[in-house]
Formats: C-alpha cells, structure tokens, sequence
C-alpha cells in the first residue's frame, strides 16, 4: 500500500500510513511534503520541456490534516526563462493546509565546480538499526526504516528509507521521495519526550545544492529549544554520496501536550 491514491486530477487519498506521531487520527506531514514535491514537478512538466531543478522549498503548516482526501492545485507565482517561483496549495474540504513555494533553476553542467565542505556522515551500514515506534506512534513513523547514532538528547546522525511508495500507480522523483522524508527529522532525536512536551513544527524549508540520488536520506540534525516557547531542528540532509542540503524546521514548544493526546498541531 501507498501513502497516497489518486482519486482525481487534484485529489488524492491518505491511507493509513500516513497517520500522524501527535495525534495517529490525523496525517503525519511528511508524506504530504513530497506529494506537493511531485505535483510541482508534473505541473512544470505540462508546461515546459527544459527541466528546471527546484533549488528550494519552503513550507508553511496552517494546520493538521485528517487522514482523508487532499486537493493540490499549483500556480506560477514568478514565470521565467530560467528561473521561476512556483506555489502550491495543500487543501482540505475548502481549507489550506500546507503552502509550498518552490524555486526552480536552470540546470547547468558544474561538475568541474562542485564541492562542499559540510561533513559527511557515516553510511547506514555503519549505524546501529533504531525503532522509533519506540518514542512515537502513527503508521507513518511505523513505515520508516531508521539507521541512527545518537549523541545525546537532541543531537544525532541518522539515515532513513520507506519501503511504501509515495504515490500509487504513478513514479515519482527521487526529489519527491526525499522530500516525503524530510520532516521526520524533527523526531529522530528528541530534546524533550513528546509524552511530556509537544514540539510540533510550523514550517519546513529545504535549500538543495543537488538532486538526491538512492533510497537512504541522511540527517545531521540538532534541536535547539528556547526560554521562550520557540523551538528549531536544523539538519543537514546527505545522500550515499555526501551532503546535498540542508533542511530547518521552526518549532512551537508546549510543556504538557503529549503525543496521542490532545493534538498540538498549528
């Protein structure tokens, strides 16, 4: 089973793997991340042959979601020749859910140019396998498949994979199924346990400075909590052959919201 069914051109329907890690009742993000990936890259396919790279993305959460139909619609925000500025709207029954503004860049060959001096992690294989069934339910966080070496409370390097496709039916890019794991980050390595302290993220950005490549995504990620209520989990996302980017998430911070009890989404 997928993640999702299409039920419409717009529509697609949640199965019960994307049931959320606050609240198993409504939809873990994740998913919903890389399907908005997917219907910006078949939106730019319609209109365009060159192939332009989405270089960033950049998500607001306005709400939760319940594990039900969802309709995506996508617009061009900024049209170019070689750059554009692309938005797409995540709806349920009449209400946004997520807004995804995406960049997309020309390709350019700059093998000659590339380098990065952020470092690379270890392989999956040399990392400890890690149940986080153990910290969170929902049947999104059961669908993942985690390799972890954990430093401390908040701070680890991990590698995740799903073995469930994103979308039935329909291939989707590796950029799209990485994109459905970037938001496990902000539970891979908990500050504070969620039975006590709920930390959900209000956003998501994703700055990439290539395409990931294979079914492993890498995190290095730290979490970071403020006196005030303000959280943030920083990461920088690798693939088998090194770092690619890096991903944040902004947090709001509320001691005394567990996970599965009252929901603590935005």
């Amino acid at each position: 089973m997928s993640y999702f069914t299409r039920t419409g051109e717009h529509t697609f329907k949640a199965t019960d793997h994307v049931s959320g890690a606050w609240d198993p009742d409504v939809q873990h993000i994740a998913p919903a991340l890389g399907l908005l990936v997917h219907a910006v890259e078949a939106d730019r396919d319609r209109r365009r042959s060159d192939g332009l790279v989405l270089g960033r993305l950049s998500y607001d959460i306005l709400g939760t979601i319940p594990v039900d139909v969802l309709d995506i619609r996508v617009g061009v925000v900024r049209p170019g020749r070689t750059i554009e500025l692309v938005e797409a709207r995540l709806s349920h029954d009449g209400r946004d859910a997520v807004l995804l503004r995406a960049w997309l860049l020309q390709a350019r060959d700059t093998t000659h140019l590339g380098s990065s001096l952020l470092p690379s992690i270890a392989p999956p294989g040399e990392m400890a396998a890690w149940d986080p069934t153990t910290v969170w339910p929902g049947g999104f966080i059961a669908s993942a498949d985690v390799r972890r070496d954990q430093v401390e409370p908040g701070r680890a390097s991990f590698w995740v994979r799903t073995r469930v496709p994103l979308l039935e039916g329909e291939e989707v890019s590796p950029l799209a199924g990485a994109a459905a794991l970037f938001d496990i980050a902000n539970g891979m390595t908990v500050l504070a346990h969620p039975r006590d302290v709920a930390f959900p993220n209000i956003d998501l950005t994703a700055h990439l400075f290539a395409e990931p490549r294979g079914e492993w995504i890498g995190f290095d990620t730290t979490v970071s909590f403020g006196p005030g209520g303000l959280g943030l989990t920083t990461s920088v996302v690798h693939d088998l052959g090194g770092p690619i980017g890096t991903v944040s998430q902004a947090l709001t911070i509320r001691p005394g919201v567990p996970a599965g009890g009252a929901n603590p989404g935005p």
